[in-house]
């Protein structure tokens, strides 16, 4: 790593460790040549995960959507807030363990809709009947059908 002091090209780590965000590592050096210190960060680089919509149109990944999805569905609900971002961080595990540059946003949906039968039913419900169009109540009843059975199972 080159000195941003006295450019000079080579430089040593004295110390490392994780970064705040528990994404990077944090790195003093120090430049045997000035004898000034400095922290770099390192991070690893990650290739943009891009989402097919139904519209065949392309866009990046937002974990704010995914955000924004489960926040409505939730809301008014007996779930807490650490609750809900440890919901949509399996959203975002399970997303990128698929290990794909290029996503349906079908498939991620669903990915939503598991988490979400898990956290709370109504919340399930209420993204299920936006995201699946429920075009009349008796497609309604029908999901909820499904619920009450599996309860019954």
């Amino acid at each position: 790593m080159k000195c941003p002091y006295c450019n000079h090209p080579d430089t040593r780590v004295i110390d490392s460790r994780p970064a705040d965000d528990g994404n990077s590592i944090r790195r003093r050096r120090s430049c045997d040549v000035c004898g000034k210190r400095f922290t770099t960060y390192e991070k690893v680089e990650t290739i943009p995960l891009i989402i097919i919509k139904k519209d065949n149109n392309r866009e990046q990944y937002n974990r704010g959507k995914i955000e924004t999805g489960i926040l409505r569905a939730c809301y008014k609900r007996p779930v807490s807030a650490a609750e809900i971002q440890k919901c949509i961080d399996r959203v975002e595990t399970k997303i990128f363990s698929l290990e794909e540059k290029e996503i349906p946003s079908s498939a991620i949906g669903e990915i939503v809709m598991d988490e979400l039968k898990k956290l709370d039913e109504v919340a399930y419900v209420r993204f299920a009947s936006v995201y699946r169009e429920f075009k009349d109540v008796n497609t309604f009843m029908d999901e909820i059908k499904k619920i009450l059975d599996r309860g019954n199972a």
